[in-house]
Formats: structure tokens, C-alpha cells, sequence
């Protein structure tokens, strides 16, 4: 494989370099593809058999089916074998190595026993997700393109349905493996590399239909959601997140502040003096969609999170309140049509992506009574929370992070330090949520950005930032919070050494789970944020735990491969911890070695 990735997103390194962006791709067409080169197995083909089978596995507490565990992104594991009381004796398990040593940012799913996940390169790897040897390994053929990205040729993962796998790949492909073997059995062309579009989320399925969205804000891409048949690869259906002016347009209603009274800061009158200049600046205009949506089966309707507008930096080249870049957007899931849209943050000039999952949650409103809700948690330092029927706000949350010079915009000639930056606030570190304690736990940043505008011209595949961005070399950090979603307060925060793009787990023993970008796997109280156990790992855990169960044992997993954004140590690890006890290979911590030589199990001992 001949592969050279380009246009990387250095846009906050730690190391407080000047990120000059420069421009990007224009927005392009998709091309279709039946992409019918394998036989359709009969679980794939029978798609209501194959639904069935899904949505029940959901209903597994051992189960990990989807990205956030099931459709809601709670991210919330039912086990509870493993509590405060005994979190401390918690070992490793098992360690499988990839021998591909680059950030991943991969959430693995485990079904039936088996864990698939993949890695930088799109790579697919499948093992036994009791013991950590490998059943098969799939990797991706670029067929020696050079192929353009935002930050790394990273992957957040896969979707396993009816007998099958399906991933997103840089290069804007879609592609299905047999979920027995890795065989590939179709791949379709999702967007156009060439002019900067590209894939890292991970899908999901409903119904028959893989759903999975875009990359290219960085790019000056048009982006949109697709869903594909399982069996075929056609296409079902497009929504772009761009609305041409056919459409209602992208400028929406001059959004001068938000609906908690704070100010955009924006100069509308300029803004609309300007609008006939930039009347096309929509056709390039971003909001990508590359994180996991959720799926309200009740209501028929899919929720997912938009980015940034295009430029990120300058503002003065698309007038508007930019529609629907930095939403949340619900989409009726059998149509692709739009059901309503919330726009955190109107005309974003900061980089301020709605870039955590959505979560579906039931919280209380105003007068007391519990609503069906969604939740995110944005780069701009806030969790918002809606009446998923309708889009109402009904909440925000305190800021969880620090704000300075907050909402401040920059111009050529006058820069400005604001926190959050481009990381957040909350990046795209998958939150998760505790029924038990009403909580949403959120991964966030204390990490200023120095803001630099500058005036660009748009040239397909670079970036196109309209600016500079760098962070300051010392005194930034990490916060884990725990979010009061019936409340908006912050029920606790625990600070952590250096700035966190991680993700969490929360069990039904009382325990979250979340990495660090120095090398640890940590386990907090669910109630207090007090910590109480901590692993030692070869690289930065720049990637969510999950939790599952194999033969009675609960099991904490997580990748090792550290991130580009951060700069953090890289790897190649998969790791599972799992309390000690005695048990031949198949019951619990192995007590022989592994029959591969990229896993390394750890004999167990009674506690």
C-alpha cells in the first residue's frame, strides 16, 4: 500500500506553532456505485431478521453494538461488576498490538464475543474479545492515491450488522466486510478526495441503510449525510447540511445572540451589506458531519452534530448566520428530510463544532415534567439540552470549562487569545451519561488559542482556514465534569495534568471511565469525580473506553495510540482490564498465553 495522506490538520498543537492554513476544496458530488462484488450473505439480506438481531443485542447488558453501545450514545454500560470498592483491584487483561503505531481515536463495538475496531489507515481488525487474539485483519487498499485529510488518517470506528462491517475510509469510500473473515464485499464512493472530502466517524445502521456523513470543513467542502443499502450500496438518500438557496439558503435569521441572551458579536449590518458579494460562498461553505448520530426508534428520527462554516476564521466571506454549520439536527431517518435544526454557535468565527455525539436522555423541564430530550456537548464549552421532538431549547448548561475573551472575534489586524479554542471546550471526546445520577460526563480543555485572520482563496484539496490558530506552550489542562442535565450545573470537576481528547464509559457499578493524553487509563467515582484506580500504558489514551462481558467477566477496554491534534505519545495497543480471578482461557482473565504474537493476556490471580 503506497499511500501519502496530505492536508493534516496541525491547527493546535501543543508545541505553540504558527498553523498557517491555507486554502481548500470546493464542494463536489458523490458518486454512486452498486458496488455488488460479493455475495450478499442471507443475515445482510434479510433485513428485518438482521434488525431484529440488532436492536435486541442492544438490549444485552454485555453487549457493546454501536459506537456509544446502542442507539442512544449513552455510552452507558449496565454492568456493575466492577464498583468503587473494588475498582482498585482491577488488572490488565489482555493487550493485542496492531503494529500500526498511529493515533486511531478508535471506539471498538463487541457482539457475540467478538470485538471489532479499526486503525489509522483504515485497517479493520477483529479478535476475541476475551482473550485479545486476532481472528482477522482487513486493510484498506488506496490503490496508490494521495489522499488529502483533516488530522491524520485516523478512524473512530465501525458498524457490525447482519453478518457484516461496515467503515468509512479517508479517502471518502464506504466500505462492507464479511463481519466472519474481513473479505471486503462491496465499497462505494462517498465524495471526491481530489476535492478535499474524506471520512473518520463511525456509521451506524437503521433499518437496512448504513448512515454516515462527511468530512471536509477544513476543506471548504459542501458536506452532507448519506444512507446506503447493507446489501447493495446504493444510495438511499442525501441530506446536505448547506442549504442552497433553493433550499431556504444558508443565512437564516441574523442571529445576534443565542437564546440565553449571549452575544454573537457580530455586525449585521456589515454582514448584509456584504451578502450579493459572497452569495455563492455557500456552495464552499463546510459543516461537516463526523462523529456517530443517534436514532429515536419511537419517533423515527435521527439526530446528528454539525461542524464549522468555511472559512473557520474569517467570517467576512460568508455572511449569515451560516445554516446548519455547529447544530444539532433531527432528520426523519427513512427520507433524509429535515424535522428542525438548533444552532448552538450562528456565524462561528472560533472553530466551534457541535462536536461530541448527541445523547438521548429524559430529563426535567422548567415546570418539573420529564422531557425526551437530546444532549451535546459543544467546543464552545457548553452542554445543551432539547426536546428532541421539536429542537426547543430547554436548557444550557454552566460553561465546563474557562472562558477568556470569550466570544471574541479577530480581525487581519487585531488577534486575540480566547479560550475555548479549536479543541474545546469538549472536542470530539464522546460523553457519556449515568441514568443512576442524572449525569453527563464530559472530556473538556483549558487550552487558549491565539486567533490570526487572514484573507484566502480557496484552492481544492488544502486547507482553508482563513487564519491561524496556535495555543499557548504552558499553564493549559484537562477537566473531566459531571453535568447536572435536569439542573445545568456542574456537579463536579476533576482536573487533569495535560488537556484530555479521550472519551467516557459510565457503568451501573458507579464508575466512569476515561483516558488521558499522559499515558493513563483512569476510573473516577460517578457521584464525587474522585479518582480511584489508575493504569499505566505505553502511548496517550486519546479514545473512548467501553465496558462489556465475556463469560460472566466485565471487561474495560481501550486503544493506546495517542493523537495528532495534541501531539500526544503514540502507539499501537488495544487493552483490557478485568478484575482478577482463577479460570482456564474461555472464563475470565486467560490463564495461558495467547496463540498470537500480537496479544499479550496476563495470567489471573483471586483478588
Amino acid at each position: 500500500m503506497k499511500t501519502r495522506v496530505l492536508c493534516r490538520r496541525w491547527h493546535a498543537a501543543i508545541a505553540a506553532t504558527s498553523l498557517v492554513a491555507v486554502s481548500a476544496c470546493g464542494g463536489g458530488t458523490a458518486h454512486d456505485a452498486s458496488g455488488a462484488n460479493g455475495n450478499t450473505s442471507s443475515a445482510a439480506g434479510d433485513v428485518a431478521t438482521a434488525d431484529k438481531a440488532y436492536v435486541d443485542a442492544m438490549a444485552k447488558p454485555g453487549e457493546w453494538v454501536e459506537y456509544g453501545r446502542d442507539y442512544t450514545n449513552q455510552r452507558w454500560s449496565p454492568l456493575a461488576q466492577i464498583t468503587p470498592s473494588n475498582v482498585s483491584s482491577l488488572k490488565l487483561a489482555w493487550v493485542n498490538h496492531s503494529g500500526i503505531p498511529h493515533a486511531s481515536e478508535t471506539g471498538p463495538v463487541v457482539i457475540d464475543g467478538v470485538m471489532y475496531f479499526t486503525t489509522a489507515l483504515n485497517h479493520v481488525i477483529a479478535l476475541d474479545a476475551e482473550t485479545g487474539n486476532k481472528k482477522w485483519e482487513y486493510a484498506y487498499d488506496y490503490e496508490g492515491r494521495t489522499v488529502a485529510d483533516c488530522c491524520a488518517a485516523n478512524n473512530k470506528g465501525v458498524a457490525v450488522y447482519g453478518g457484516r462491517v461496515f467503515m468509512g475510509t479517508v479517502d471518502a469510500r464506504l466500505v462492507a466486510l464479511s463481519a466472519s473473515n474481513g473479505k471486503e464485499l462491496w465499497r462505494v464512493q462517498v465524495g471526491d478526495n481530489d476535492l478535499g472530502y474524506h471520512m473518520t466517524g463511525a456509521p451506524t445502521v437503521v433499518g437496512g441503510r448504513v448512515i454516515t456523513g462527511v468530512s471536509g470543513g477544513e476543506q471548504g467542502c459542501r458536506c452532507y449525510v448519506d444512507a446506503y443499502d447493507v446489501n447493495t450500496g446504493n444510495r438511499a438518500w442525501r441530506f446536505y447540511t448547506i442549504p442552497s438557496p433553493e433550499q431556504g439558503g444558508w443565512w437564516g435569521k441574523w442571529r445576534t445572540q443565542d437564546d440565553w441572551g449571549m452575544s454573537f458579536n457580530r455586525d449585521i449590518a456589515k454582514e448584509k451589506a456584504d451578502s450579493a458579494k459572497y452569495a455563492d460562498a455557500w456552495q464552499h461553505g463546510g459543516g461537516p458531519m463526523w462523529h456517530h448520530p443517534a436514532y429515536d426508534p419511537a419517533l423515527g428520527y435521527l439526530y446528528i452534530n454539525t461542524g464549522n462554516a468555511a472559512p473557520d476564521d474569517d467570517g467576512e466571506v460568508r455572511p449569515g448566520d451560516n445554516l446548519y454549520t455547529s447544530s444539532i439536527i433531527a432528520l426523519d431517518v427513512k427520507t433524509g428530510k429535515l424535522v428542525w435544526y438548533f444552532q448552538e454557535v450562528s456565524h462561528d468565527v472560533w472553530d466551534y463544532d457541535a462536536t461530541t455525539p448527541p445523547v438521548l436522555v429524559d430529563v426535567r423541564d422548567s415546570s418539573g415534567a420529564t422531557v425526551h430530550a437530546v444532549a451535546e456537548a459543544g467546543k464552545d464549552g457548553y452542554v445543551y439540552v432539547l426536546d428532541r421532538r421539536t429542537g426547543k431549547p430547554i436548557r444550557k448548561s454552566a460553561p465546563f470549562v474557562p472562558l477568556l475573551n470569550y466570544m471574541t472575534r479577530a480581525d487581519t489586524a487585531h488577534p486575540q487569545l480566547v479560550n475555548p479554542g479549536t479543541l474545546g471546550g469538549s472536542d470530539w471526546s464522546p460523553t457519556s451519561y449515568s441514568p443512576q445520577t442524572g449525569f453527563l460526563y464530559v472530556d473538556g480543555n483549558y487550552l487558549p488559542m491565539m486567533y490570526w485572520v487572514n484573507h484566502e482563496t480557496l484552492k481544492p484539496p488544502a486547507q482553508y482556514w482563513g487564519g491561524t490558530v496556535a495555543s499557548q506552550p504552558t499553564g493549559t489542562y484537562g477537566i473531566v465534569s459531571a453535568v447536572d442535565l435536569s439542573t445545568g450545573k456542574i456537579a463536579w470537576q476533576t482536573k487533569l495534568a495535560k488537556p484530555v481528547i479521550s472519551g467516557l464509559v459510565a457503568t451501573a457499578g458507579g464508575i466512569v471511565f476515561t483516558g488521558t493524553s499522559d499515558k493513563h487509563v483512569i476510573a473516577l467515582d460517578a457521584k464525587t469525580g474522585t479518582q480511584l484506580w489508575s493504569a499505566d500504558v505505553d502511548a496517550g489514551v486519546n479514545a473512548p473506553p467501553i465496558s462489556y462481558e465475556v463469560h460472566g467477566v466485565q471487561y474495560v477496554a481501550v486503544a493506546a495510540t495517542g493523537l495528532m491534534t495534541l501531539n500526544t505519545p503514540r502507539g499501537d495497543e488495544m487493552i483490557a482490564f478485568a478484575l482478577p480471578h482463577e479460570g482456564a482461557a474461555g472464563a475470565g482473565i486467560p490463564s495461558v498465553l495467547g496463540s498470537h504474537p500480537d496479544s499479550t493476556q496476563v495470567k489471573g490471580k483471586k483478588p
